[in-house]
């Protein structure tokens, strides 16, 4: 990647990275959503099968696992300890979400924790005003169009341990694989299935391109809402909440307030009744001892913090 350095870990992107990153973002925003209302159209006139809801399941599912798991806990934070076969696919599902290069994602999530809420964080909602006006900006921004920003974080600095292992590298080359194999593989079932050129259509619209665009919405719903609307029963120094429709579509990442409190750890609730799907998921993978060295804080320590007393955030 060109680019012209800037301090701290962020890097101004000469003009003709920009175009790249810009068209790589608009691309992953703009297609789902054409697929969306695609399968919209396919619901309403009745063109649709069980076969389609079952691929749109399915891939929400691989794909929400891929990212919470995979890139999120496992890639970004160290939650756990997995064989190099399962890293594989986790990996794979995580990159089948579009949601950016390995190498992108993790540094740009791991910048986000080093300055949530303040300066340098990539998708704040909360650095851009206090009015009402400012406010619904903010959050719109978080959402998506940071994604359009001129900076960019860089992987020398927040991922040096993934440029280490060639393995990893090879995944973060092969994201441009991974997205079109998560495309590919629902319309190939849907023709597998139904025989018909529409099938396959509507495999593809179903299963890829509306699963992108859903998924990457809820997904999206962390950085905005999350920082923004919510519970805060542990102070972090920043605006992180718990939001708990977020987290039932993301599979537990919206406990954004307790991850934010134990960025370390393979789950995000902290009690047993907080929705964590991909918490729950890994506890039973570590019984199948198909990952290990699941990381978690001590019910003391959740206390202790629990207690801290709670600052005024800026």
């Amino acid at each position: 990647m060109s680019a012209v350095s800037a301090p701290a870990g962020i890097v101004r992107l000469d003009p003709r990275s920009l175009r790249i990153k810009r068209f790589s973002a608009l691309t992953t925003m703009v297609l789902p959503l054409l697929g969306t209302v695609a399968a919209g159209y396919l619901l309403v006139t009745g063109q649709f099968t069980v076969t389609d809801l079952v691929l749109f399941g399915v891939f929400y599912c691989v794909h929400l696992g891929g990212v919470t798991i995979g890139l999120h806990r496992y890639l970004a934070h160290k939650a756990f300890r997995t064989s190099p076969w399962f890293q594989d696919v986790l990996m794979a599902a995580g990159s089948m979400a579009a949601q950016g290069p390995l190498l992108f994602w993790v540094a740009t999530h791991r910048r986000h924790h080093k300055y949530a809420d303040r300066e340098g964080d990539p998708h704040s909602p909360n650095l851009h005003g206090t009015g009402l006006k400012a406010r619904l900006r903010g959050l719109w921004y978080a959402h998506m169009p940071w994604m359009l920003s001129d900076e960019s974080s860089k992987w020398s600095v927040y991922a040096p341990d993934v440029l280490r292992e060639r393995r990893l590298v090879l995944h973060h080359r092969l994201y441009p694989t991974w997205v079109t194999a998560g495309l590919v593989l629902p319309a190939a079932i849907g023709l597998a299935v139904g025989h018909t050129a529409l099938s396959a259509f509507s495999g593809l619209v179903f299963g890829g391109l509306a699963r992108i665009f859903v998924a990457n919405q809820a997904a999206w719903c962390v950085g905005s809402l999350c920082h923004a609307f919510g519970s805060r029963p542990f102070d972090n120094g920043d605006k992180s909440t718990n939001n708990w429709w977020v987290a039932v579509l993301t599979f537990g990442e919206g406990l954004q307030n307790n991850h934010h409190a134990f960025p370390g750890s393979y789950r995000h609730a902290t009690r047993w009744w907080e929705p964590d799907l991909s918490g729950w998921v890994l506890t039973a993978l570590g019984r199948l001892h198909i990952v290990w060295n699941l990381h978690e804080p001590s019910a003391a320590r959740i206390a202790q913090k629990r207690q801290e007393p709670h600052r005024v955030s800026p």
